[in-house]
């Protein structure tokens, strides 16, 4: 994910929520945070009041130390009221998690969209022990470094059931225009993409709130990346596609509860941030492709700043998405190198 400078955004709360404790970001929605094992050490989740139980949005890795601090939370903030439902933005791991877990050991009612509850029950089931072939031949197609290609494929694959509890049949589904009641409030669901497929955002009809998942986020743009599951697939277009629609509806006092980093305001000036940051990368990776480079060599460009190696996996999986659009558009002309990697290079 890449920096935004935060300079023009507000952030109503500065300070995020310690492990196993609550903010109260308006009447009855509380905002929690729980830690995550990478660069990126936390999802937010969120808690809203349906008065004899609670909704909750979003669920963390599935892991012993999380349902512990689930535990507290429930405990304390939750005042011990029943979580009857969990609504999921969408299928990453850091987000559905748990979900299985509250559905299995407290009856709660799964609530997402059904692309992401295919996709999430589809990868916990996949379970490879063992690299798949389609899986390094995208990493040789799209460049990848030759010691950190050897050095994960002399790991076992990560594996979705790694973090998420296992998720049992049935869920609620939702969709774009449908109106759900959460916390006293009823919601507008209105589609993003890009960053997952049907990735659900809320917007409230009752107040100035907006649950936002990863979809929009106030200081980091959402990692927007291309895998092996789908490598031809233009996510960035998606991405861009869902952001302009949804403008219309963003208001400067929006309050905006995002899965990272801080909640905040002026989202119409977020979203074009976010907008024009992309395209600007997009304009700087075309000048950049006036040799034929691999995706793996397109990181510069792009991100403006070193890529370590705790970062490598995502950068390597958005630089593949930049250039997969520009492709896509018929911008870039690509051909394959002997050791499978696809060079590309601006046309004309």
């Amino acid at each position: 994910m890449t920096s935004v400078p935060e300079v023009t955004m507000r952030h109503p709360w500065e300070t995020p929520p310690a492990p196993g404790e609550a903010i109260e970001v308006a009447s009855g929605v509380l905002w929690m945070r729980l830690p995550l094992p990478m660069k990126l050490d936390h999802v937010n989740v969120y808690a809203l009041d349906d008065g004899d139980s609670w909704t909750v949005i979003d669920t963390g890795f599935s892991s012993k130390k999380t349902r512990g601090i689930w535990q507290q939370l429930m405990d304390g903030p939750l005042q011990g009221k029943p979580v009857k439902r969990v609504v999921v933005t969408h299928h990453h791991p850091d987000h559905i998690g748990n979900a299985g877990w509250f559905q299995s050991e407290h009856g709660a009612e799964l609530v997402t969209t059904r692309t992401a509850w295919l996709f999430a029950r589809m990868l916990t089931l996949d379970v490879q022990e063992v690299w798949p072939q389609e899986t390094l031949d995208y990493y040789r197609s799209a460049g990848m470094d030759p010691e950190v290609y050897e050095a994960r494929v002399a790991d076992r694959p990560f594996n979705f059931s790694d973090v998420v509890y296992p998720i049992p049949l049935g869920f609620t589904r939702i969709q774009q225009d449908d109106v759900i009641r959460m916390g006293g409030r009823d919601w507008d669901v209105h589609m993003g993409n890009g960053h997952a497929p049907e990735h659900a955002t809320f917007w409230s009809r009752d107040d100035n709130l907006v649950i936002t998942g990863d979809q929009i986020l106030s200081s980091i743009s959402p990692n927007i990346g291309v895998y092996a599951t789908e490598p031809m697939a233009d996510p960035l277009a998606d991405w861009l596609e869902a952001c302009e629609r949804l403008a219309p509806l963003a208001q400067p006092d929006h309050l905006c509860l995002g899965g990272h980093k801080l909640p905040f305001t002026r989202l119409p000036l977020r979203m074009r941030q976010l907008i024009d940051n992309h395209h600007g990368a997009l304009d700087r990776l075309l000048d950049f492709l006036d040799q034929p480079r691999t995706a793996a060599e397109c990181f510069a460009p792009l991100f403006k700043r070193s890529i370590g190696s705790g970062e490598y996996g995502l950068a390597l999986v958005e630089a593949v998405a930049h250039v997969n659009h520009l492709y896509c558009v018929g911008k870039l002309d690509r051909s394959r190198r002997d050791d499978g990697a696809w060079l590309y290079q601006r046309k004309g």
